[in-house]
């Protein structure tokens, strides 16, 4: 009989374990969620600015020796990531399946210009910065436009600050949520335990001393919780990188380590900090209030 109850009770507690883990484990994935996109947000900007294209359009007497020359002066400015000549051939050939193949039958002679397609650095991508580097592209002999999308320019660096700070704000707001949930359940945990805590310390146990269990296990808490939820996520953008290379693009090694690193430490702090308040108030409590 008595084997038999210490054996619901050791289910119970493996249960009541497994839940809180996997409790804690859940709201430091969140977490971990928001922060990693909240720090990458420039890295997601700049990967956005970086493919948007500058056409240089050149003039009509231009020859491909020329284009081509062109670009590759341009391949060696800092400022350009990458120059794409596009060649009179291969300009028809993308408007022909843009506007169909008989698009040029409206035209005497082939209008397709030569041009070269330009990917800048994403410091560059401001509105001021490419008016500069208009009027420098322009300044060319052979340049006779240059065409971006300025609509698209503007709402880029608009809505980055406002990316960023919603953002940060879910995130603090679920840093709230997630210590008060934690807390919660570091709380249940050691609550009902508090018959535990009061025979301890009518037999003369310190605080100290009554803590001190409480901690470890609070600390092996965070620690599989912390490990669980970067695991988590890790699993998470492999599987998502190993999908699409574009994820892979757009986050930052080094940032998204450090996330990870911070969520396994998050998990720790909370449930230390939950585990030792907890205790401490439990060890103040009277008798009489044990019953509720």
């Amino acid at each position: 009989m008595v084997a038999k109850e210490k054996n619901i009770i050791g289910k119970r507690l493996v249960h009541s374990y497994l839940s809180s883990v996997i409790s804690i484990t859940l709201v430091l994935v969140l977490v971990g969620s928001a922060a990693l996109f909240a720090a990458n947000a420039g890295e997601i900007s700049r990967f956005f600015k970086e493919n948007m294209v500058v056409s240089l359009i050149l003039g009509q007497s231009v020859s491909e020796e020329e284009g081509q020359e062109l670009t590759k002066r341009l391949t060696l400015d800092p400022q350009v990531l990458s120059a794409d000549f596009i060649s009179r051939e291969r300009g028809t050939q993308e408007m022909k399946a843009l506007l169909g193949e008989d698009f040029l039958s409206v035209f005497e002679s082939n209008p397709v210009p030569l041009s070269i397609d330009l990917h800048l650095n994403g410091d560059m991508v401001s509105r001021d910065s490419l008016v500069f580097l208009k009027s420098r592209f322009l300044a060319e002999p052979a340049v006779e436009e240059v065409v971006y999308q300025e609509s698209l320019v503007e709402i880029l660096n608009a809505n980055l600050r406002k990316i960023v700070a919603i953002l940060t704000g879910v995130v603090i707001v679920l840093l709230f949520i997630s210590f008060v949930l934690i807390n919660n359940t570091v709380r249940l945990n050691v609550y009902s335990r508090r018959f535990t805590i009061h025979t301890m310390r009518l037999v003369g146990a310190t605080r100290a001393f009554i803590r001190r269990p409480f901690m470890r296990h609070a600390l092996v808490q965070g620690v599989v919780s912390g490990l669980l939820a970067a695991g988590c996520i890790a699993a998470a953008l492999w599987w998502a990188g190993s999908s699409s290379e574009i994820l892979l693009q757009i986050l930052d090694e080094r940032i998204t380590g450090f996330v990870l690193i911070g969520v396994f430490f998050l998990g720790i702090i909370i449930c230390q900090i939950s585990a030792f308040f907890v205790v401490n108030k439990l060890v103040a409590i009277s008798k009489d209030d044990l019953y509720y």
